[in-house]
């Protein structure tokens, strides 16, 4: 009896190591883990071409006209009165010349000053903009490896789950086994 129950032991550990031996019957093999990327550089936006800027104010009339001198010539009268007013007309004159070139430094000031801020803020949303796409695709990259991250998750449960599995049906096949041959050994045993 001890020799059987020895042969039995035997066969029950071969079994038990030819079981484990076994390759699964689909083999879940762990892939090599993903390089990580570095981010590349976006193509820049397409942007709808600027409209025409408004068009600047026309001084040419106010730059023709400062002179202020009659249109027509004068009288012996209108001569006379001319030069009892010669120092008010002068007084015009000068006048009117420094106002026009008030006006037109006035307008070259407004159309640089607006032109500067244009170039400012073009400059800082082409660097905002620059930021934004660096964003968008360090996030596309971090999407990209933590679905990657949540596949190798899932690869190594389902071989951890497969690995249980395995054992569990090695053991259940075992017990089987034993269960079989302990109704075998009852039954010589009850003949006698």
């Amino acid at each position: 009896m001890t020799d059987e129950r020895e042969r039995v032991a035997e066969e029950l550990r071969r079994i038990r190591e030819a079981v484990r031996d076994k390759p699964l019957e689909s083999p879940l093999g762990l892939p090599a883990a993903r390089p990580t990327r570095t981010p590349e550089a976006m193509a820049p936006a397409q942007l709808a071409p600027a409209p025409a800027p408004p068009k600047a104010p026309d001084g040419s009339g106010v730059n023709t006209s400062w002179s202020a001198q009659p249109a027509r010539p004068l009288g012996a009268l209108g001569r006379l009165v001319e030069r009892l007013l010669r120092p008010l007309f002068d007084a015009q004159v000068a006048f009117n010349s420094r106002q026009v070139q008030l006006d037109n430094e006035t307008l070259a000031y407004v159309e640089a000053r607006f032109a500067q801020t244009h170039r400012h803020y073009d400059e800082v949303l082409g660097v905002h903009g620059r930021h934004m796409a660096e964003i968008d695709e360090r996030h596309l990259i971090l999407q990209e490896e933590l679905v990657a991250h949540v596949h190798d998750l899932v690869k190594r449960i389902d071989l951890v789950l497969a690995e249980a599995e395995k054992g569990r049906l090695s053991l259940a096949f075992a017990l089987r086994d034993v269960r079989a041959r302990a109704a075998k050994l009852e039954e010589r045993l009850s003949r006698g």
